[in-house]
């Protein structure tokens, strides 16, 4: 159990939560309350003590209320280029008034689908944030894209958060997406104001045979915030997920993605980069369960730390008995730019099958000092050379996003980031 001394606090709230979703509320409690936050020697937090830091940052175990945002905001907010619709969230609640009615596409509060298996893809036996979420939250979105649609342009989920005294944001989506259908969505938060605040995501998404679904995501809070992301899907026959996770800033975050390849010839990507400096600590969790024959996954996470920053990685495949004739490939490369900055990285196989096809690795260290020579050797000075070899590093990962305006944008802040502080 928990050694935090404040967790009679996430109890209390699990007594006041909302009475909608009983037994999916109910399931979740008994969860969390067996399970508790994760202990210092938990061995899927060994390297990051989230409990410490939320002992530390929290002093207000409410959930953070809405506040006003306007349409200013959304406007100073959407990056340059984006062409495509917006729904709107202010600390995790949705705002139809500043959101985009989407042609074709259900989208609503998740207190209107009380029918709904919250909790059946996002099992909250899994972890305990996502049972303190299940158990809690306040309210979320419902997105459904029909059989057949081709939705064309991105759906970008805004939120802003804006938490005093260190406060709890608990956002929950639930995404549904037809069968033969095809979407994008772009996943950004923006924090106003440097207070201390804790978030803790879930997101849902059940994909339809033959579904294509592109989940983009960019973490670029305050320093001083703590953030737990559990984003999970199940991938049917014919389908595939492809999910890019950029991180850049924070206090402690930690991103759980999961992907269930549930139906034969399926495919799930998952790509990521961490570009860390100062104090910023975040830890990424992979976990692919092939189930059935027939199916791919790929992998590949970049990390590139400054200053006193720390990274972790730990990424798992599991290839059950039965999931003969599987491909599975993950990657882990980081550089170090500081001998104060550190990665821990654990790429993990669990193989039953016999007749697959699987390779994990993973690197840790510095610039390559020949190509740095190669190019100051061609006139272009130290600093510049340096930023050209990290630029390309992180551009294996930033080519997978297939929205152009978005990628561009995320190149942007990468490049500015190399630019200014490495």
């Amino acid at each position: 159990m928990s050694t935090l001394t404040k967790q009679d606090s996430f109890s209390s709230l699990i007594e006041a939560a909302p009475k909608n979703f009983e037994s999916v509320r109910t399931l979740a409690k008994v969860s969390y309350l067996a399970q508790g936050l994760p202990a210092v020697k938990a061995e899927e937090y060994k390297f990051t003590n989230i409990s410490k830091k939320l002992e530390q940052k929290i002093t207000d175990f409410s959930p953070a209320l809405p506040f006003a945002v306007t349409a200013e905001h959304v406007k100073s907010a959407v990056y340059e280029g984006f062409d495509g619709d917006i729904l709107v969230f202010a600390n995790g609640n949705f705002l139809p008034e500043l959101s985009a009615k989407i042609e074709g596409i259900e989208v609503s509060l998740l207190s209107e689908k009380s029918e709904l298996a919250l909790g059946s893809i996002a099992k909250p036996g899994k972890d305990a944030f996502a049972a303190l979420n299940q158990a809690t939250f306040q309210d979320g979105i419902f997105i459904s894209v029909p059989k057949k649609a081709q939705v064309e342009k991105p759906i970008l989920l805004l939120s802003f958060d804006q938490a005093n005294g260190g406060q709890l944001i608990q956002p929950r989506v639930w995404i549904e997406v037809g069968d033969l259908s095809e979407v994008t969505f772009i996943d950004q938060s923006i924090s106003l104001g440097e207070s201390s605040y804790f978030v803790n995501e879930v997101v849902e998404v059940k994909g339809g045979v033959s579904s294509h679904v592109h989940y983009y995501r960019i973490q670029n809070e305050g320093k001083n915030v703590i953030e737990v992301s559990t984003i999970e899907a199940d991938i049917q026959k014919d389908s595939t997920f492809n999910s890019v996770n950029i991180s850049l800033s924070g206090d402690m975050v930690r991103n759980n993605l999961n992907l269930n390849l549930v139906g034969s010839n399926s495919e799930g990507n998952m790509y990521g980069i961490y570009l860390l400096n100062g104090k910023t600590h975040v830890d990424n969790h992979t976990n692919v369960d092939h189930t059935i024959p027939h199916a791919e996954s790929n992998e590949l996470y970049k990390g590139i730390l400054a200053d006193q920053s720390r990274g972790v990685f730990n990424g798992k495949i599991f290839v059950r008995q039965d999931a003969q004739k599987t491909n599975a490939f993950q990657q882990n490369n980081n550089i170090l730019l500081s001998e104060d900055a550190t990665v821990n990285t654990k790429p993990q196989l669990e193989i039953w099958a016999d007749d697959v096809k699987c390779s994990h690795g993973c690197t840790v260290g510095q610039l390559d000092e020949e190509a740095l020579f190669y190019l100051q050797a061609r006139g272009i000075d130290k600093l510049q050379a340096k930023g050209l070899l990290l630029h390309a590093f992180a551009g294996e990962v930033l080519e997978k996003i297939k929205t152009e305006s978005f990628r561009e944008y995320c190149d942007s802040l990468i490049q500015e980031r190399l630019g200014s502080k490495f």
